[in-house]
């Protein structure tokens, strides 16, 4: 595995000491998964009663009400360290910063290890302009863990804000020695190099974190400073670049215009609290890109309280809210971004993702419609309107706004697959096999080793009767591809189920509900394969775990009348409706 900064490639070796060091930064017993927010606050009666409250709301995902609870637990036992150090991470995560800053202060006094406490209180010191507070707060900060990398990106900006460059560059070393930190420590030596005039020796700097992979940060940063120290064309190509290899990004869109109209470019870090906000940003997109997205949080947390007009870290923090099903606190971040010149677009497009699942169908329909006619260039609203669409059972919709889509994109390249496979699925819901078929060819013919596709043809063969020795190669290639997945392991048990090799379906069926074992329509499969060769208790066992999970009613009544009379022949069987996986 691979440590990114966006998605510039670190080593190995920083993820592995990243990952288990924030750990540590994160509240105890946090859910590893978001879960359904609290709905039902009940009253702050007594200390343990609140702190039983937040625990479970903190299990439940839930920062805000865990952070409301655990207060008011402080207020009652304000030396217990433990519930301290959890309430202060809590009203970080949500963003109260005056909260957070009393805690972080208390921390200090309390904890052997109070990294993003010191974080906070360098930080916000430095936001005040209060230099000597910050840099005597850096001092504090412990050696080890995930303070090895917070701390030189702290020490190099207060150096740099008292227009120490040599000190700073000093401070930044450290992460050049760090496995996998190099493009890291290259991109904010160039940083610092520009603010303290050394231009020469920044675009150096900023050479060196240029590759292929280069995010949008990068290009960002680099781009800016080629236009200002009259390298216009180099910019343009960095930027032209970047939009071939991210072509339905609108990203660059802004500075390639700026150029043509001959603006002239600001700088993306004019001072140094510009910078420590940067660097704060960098190290949680890093890990936000691992997957630790509480530590994320954090950081860009402290970021945005040093410069609220850090767009990409509000989208960031929009996106970590996204993912933990925190839908109403996501949509308020990425309406913030709506009118950013370079976001914007993108932001909208995530506010109307954020309606669809706050179910506010009606709102998300309406934006991205109007998205779509407002770009008419653009597949990427139409896509995701049919995609909501699809999610309702709207299927004749969705196939009419994929339509749309690919009407706009002309001949399908090898990324626009995912859109015919679309489109065939909601075909198929509608009973038009046909045309299904025809866009599954398309796509598989653009994407010939893509599992999904494979496992959906073969199967919606078998099911049918068609093709079964080619629908039986395919399933083989799907389950070659991705041997454990339970739903392509399914479809190859019941492609043998379907050709008489009963004997051979138990093995796979079983071996399906070993990796799916709650699955309605697997459950159902090995019960028919039982029946088949003659175990019929363990036929009627399965059938009946089948019938507990089911969601359609017609599955329901087919597996009632499977365990009130069994299989009649397999003809019949073979002649029943299955879903496909």
């Amino acid at each position: 595995m691979t440590f990114r900064f966006g998605r510039t490639r670190f080593g190995r070796t920083a993820l592995g000491a990243l990952l288990l060091s924030t750990a540590g930064l994160l509240p105890a017993g946090h859910a590893a998964a978001a879960a359904p927010a609290v709905t039902e606050r009940p009253s702050l009666t007594s200390a343990t009663g609140s702190y039983l409250a937040g625990r479970f709301a903190q299990r439940q995902d839930d920062w805000a009400a865990a952070a409301l609870f655990m207060a008011h637990a402080l207020s009652a036992d304000p030396g217990d360290l433990t519930l301290l150090r959890r309430t202060y991470l809590l009203k970080l995560g949500e963003g109260q910063f005056d909260a957070a800053i009393d805690l972080a202060k208390r921390l200090l006094e309390q904890d052997n290890d109070p990294q993003m406490a010191i974080a906070l209180l360098a930080s916000d010191n430095l936001a005040r302009g209060k230099l000597k507070e910050a840099k005597a707060m850096a001092a504090r900060m412990p050696k080890e863990g995930m303070a090895k990398y917070i701390g030189p990106l702290i020490d190099t900006w207060l150096a740099a804000a008292e227009g120490k460059t040599d000190a700073a560059l000093k401070a930044l070393e450290p992460l050049s020695m760090a496995s996998g930190f190099a493009a890291l420590h290259d991109l904010h030596a160039g940083l610092v190099l520009e603010l303290g005039g050394r231009k020469d020796a920044a675009g150096e700097r900023f050479a060196r974190v240029l590759d292929k992979e280069a995010p949008l940060r990068v290009i960002q940063i680099v781009g800016s400073f080629y236009e200002r120290t009259g390298r216009k064309d180099e910019a343009r190509k960095l930027y032209e670049s970047f939009r071939a290899g991210n072509p339905d990004s609108l990203m660059v869109e802004p500075a390639l215009k700026a150029l043509d109209e001959g603006k002239a470019a600001a700088p993306v870090v004019s001072d140094a609290k510009q910078g420590l906000a940067e660097a704060l940003f960098d190290l949680g997109s890093a890990i936000h890109h691992e997957g630790a997205e509480e530590t994320a949080l954090l950081f860009g947390r402290i970021a945005l309280h040093l410069r609220p007009d850090l767009s990409l870290a509000r989208l960031m923090i929009g996106d970590i809210m996204e993912n933990r099903d925190h839908h109403a606190d996501a949509l308020v971040e990425f309406q913030a971004l709506e009118k950013d010149p370079v976001l914007g677009w993108t932001a909208r497009l995530r506010t109307a993702e954020s309606l669809a699942r706050l179910e506010r169908t009606d709102e998300a329909i309406a934006a991205f419609s109007a998205l779509s006619a407002e770009r008419p260039e653009r597949t990427d609203a139409l896509i995701r309107l049919g995609d909501l669409y699809r999610v309702a059972k709207r299927y004749g919709e969705a196939a009419d706004s994929y339509s749309k889509a690919l009407e706009r994109i002309g001949t399908p390249e090898e990324r626009h697959w995912a859109v015919l496979y679309a489109r065939a699925m909601s075909y198929d819901k509608v009973d038009r096999w046909p045309d299904a078929e025809r866009d599954l060819r398309a796509a598989l013919a653009l994407k010939p080793d893509e599992a999904f596709l494979l496992n959906y043809l073969g199967y919606s063969y078998v099911d049918r009767g068609l093709n079964l020795e080619e629908a039986k190669k395919m399933i083989e290639k799907a389950v070659a591809l991705r041997p454990k997945d339970g739903y392509i392991v399914d479809s190859l048990g019941w492609a043998l189920y379907r050709t008489g090799d009963f004997e051979g379906a138990v093995e796979k069926l079983e071996r399906a509900v070993e990796l799916k074992p709650t699955d309605a329509t697997i459950n159902d499969h090995l019960g028919d394969a039982y029946w088949r060769v003659g175990r019929r208790n363990e036929a009627r066992f399965q059938w009946t775990r089948a019938l507990r999970t089911a969601e359609e009613e017609p599955q329901k009544e087919d597996i009632r009348a499977k365990l009130d009379k069994g299989l009649i022949d397999p003809k019949a069987a073979e002649a029943a409706p299955a879903k496909v996986q």
